[in-house]
């Protein structure tokens, strides 16, 4: 009787050389003894098969992710927390990767969302000399790994488009060994550097891109201490679109005078969605971590966002952001409202549904309700300053958990206090002035260089100078910039800066 289905392919070879054979083994051996199988046990320790037929990137990147130690902040199973393909989807519906896979530019948006520090290259930007150079980087050590985007059909394989990590490289034959993650379908096998290439430097007909690899590693530091741009947000391609390629095009039509002038060119004309672009990252207390005192290790990160928050609300543009907020209807003319308001129940209940993202690694549900209930209260410890805190009843799963979320403050003045009766915050909580700010710092380099006004463009460019920033702020901004590069990669949008 016929069985269904298939039951793995045959490798082609050559020109690939499976690694478990004898020439494989010995390949190994001598890469091993040259030194450039470094980070092979690692990546051996953590292998793993992909779940779906199209999840070879997230198979790819949790992988790596776990031999790099990186700690995902959520849980996996049970207690444990660990990177599996199936967590990896705030920037891409795992549904929609099911069907379609996942592009370059979004695999390394993943491992920047995840805490990985992330070098990509695609080929029409990188060199075969270069690529061998980070190849040799990478499998002389544990410190870095080396994802490959590339073509299978060069190696006469079935399929087209795949990711996997390198583990090994011989110098002398100049082949590199593929832990192939679809193992199912291909053992992990060796192949001539400069084929290798061939095979990345081809064109994903999903964004019109080359192909190319990536160096990922481990940040030294948290990776967004406070904010965070919504990867998977409804919209946030138009979103990328206005910031890179719209913006720069309204600037340049327009005749402004002062900075007024382009926050509300730049704020009234932005998507709806702008507003949901950024957001700021809650500090959650699992429910077996619930108390009136908090660690050590809580204070140190609530204290790096409040430091932040500070920083942000210290600089000049964020004055002329908070005018604009506070002015907006008589500073713009005949344009209507985005509704930048900041309304502590609705804070509240955002913040308990990145609670719901956190523990479950889930996104809300598709009706937005996944908090039962928020209250907001002051934590007070003797001789220390209160902090704010958020409760909520989580829904997931049709069950019920408890969570606490901590809010950085940073209050404007002095006086300035919070009367949670009346649901009024002054100055305290992260606000939508807050996130205008770092959005706008966020934005490349040669956004303005369209204003018409020589000295307003010096203006504008003297208040959203990433070196002029604080050494926090300016990490921050770094990394959001970052994010907001690998979204504009994808859209098949060129970039200038």
């Amino acid at each position: 009787m016929a069985l269904a289905g298939l039951y793995r392919r045959t490798l082609p070879s050559p020109p690939a050389t499976e690694f478990a054979s004898p020439q494989g083994k010995k390949l190994f051996r001598e890469a091993l003894a040259g030194g450039t199988a470094e980070g092979f046990f690692k990546l051996i320790s953590y292998y793993q098969t992909q779940s779906e037929p199209a999840y070879c990137g997230l198979a790819t990147l949790s992988m790596v992710l776990n031999a790099l130690a990186i700690d995902p902040g959520r849980t996996w199973k049970g207690p444990w927390r660990w990177f599996d393909d199936s967590m990896l989807d705030c920037c891409e519906p795992l549904e929609k990767i099911k069907t379609h896979g996942i592009t370059f530019g979004k695999v390394a948006c993943l491992a920047v969302c995840n805490g990985a520090h992330v070098e990509p290259f695609r080929t029409d930007q990188s060199s075969l000399d270069d690529f061998q150079k980070r190849v040799v980087l990478c499998t002389s050590s544990e410190d870095c790994h080396l994802i490959v985007s590339y073509n299978r059909a060069i190696f006469k394989q079935t399929g087209t488009g795949h990711f996997s990590p390198i583990g090994a490289y011989h110098a002398g034959k100049d082949m590199v060994l593929i832990l192939d993650v679809a193992r199912f379908k291909y053992p992990p096998h060796w192949v001539p550097l400069s084929l290798l290439w061939d095979a990345m430097n081809t064109i994903d007909k999903a964004t019109g891109h080359h192909r190319g690899f990536m160096v990922i590693s481990r940040l030294q530091k948290a990776t967004s201490i406070l904010y965070t741009m919504s990867c998977r947000q409804e919209g946030r391609n138009m979103v990328a679109k206005y910031l890179t390629e719209d913006i720069p095009l309204l600037l340049t039509s327009k005749s402004l005078k002062n900075v007024d002038d382009v926050l509300c060119v730049v704020l009234k004309s932005a998507p709806p969605s702008l507003r949901d672009f950024i957001k700021w990252v809650a500090e959650v207390r699992r429910q077996d971590e619930c108390s009136t005192i908090l660690s050590e290790e809580e204070k140190g990160r609530l204290a790096l966002k409040e430091e932040v928050l500070k920083q942000i609300r210290e600089t000049g543009l964020f004055k002329h952001v908070a005018r604009y907020m506070a002015f907006e209807s008589s500073l713009c003319s005949n344009v209507a409202s985005l509704d930048y308001r900041d309304e502590l129940s609705d804070i509240a209940a955002n913040i308990c549904c990145q609670g719901v993202e956190l523990l479950t690694g889930k996104l809300r549900s598709s009706n937005g309700m996944c908090c039962k209930v928020t209250s907001v209260k002051l934590l007070k410890a003797d001789n220390e300053e209160p902090v704010t805190m958020v409760s909520g009843t989580v829904i997931s799963n049709a069950t019920e958990q408890r969570i606490d979320m901590l809010i950085p403050s940073s209050q404007l003045e002095p006086s300035c206090l919070c009367d949670f009766d009346q649901n009024i915050c002054c100055g305290m909580h992260p606000s939508i002035g807050d996130g205008l700010t770092v959005l706008l710092l966020s934005l490349p380099k040669d956004t303005w260089l369209g204003l018409r006004e020589e000295k307003l463009q010096a203006e504008m460019k003297g208040l959203t100078s990433v070196d002029a920033l604080p050494t926090l702020l300016q990490g921050e901004v770094l990394h959001l910039q970052q994010q907001l590069h690998f979204l504009k990669a994808d859209l098949n949008i060129s970039s200038t800066s």
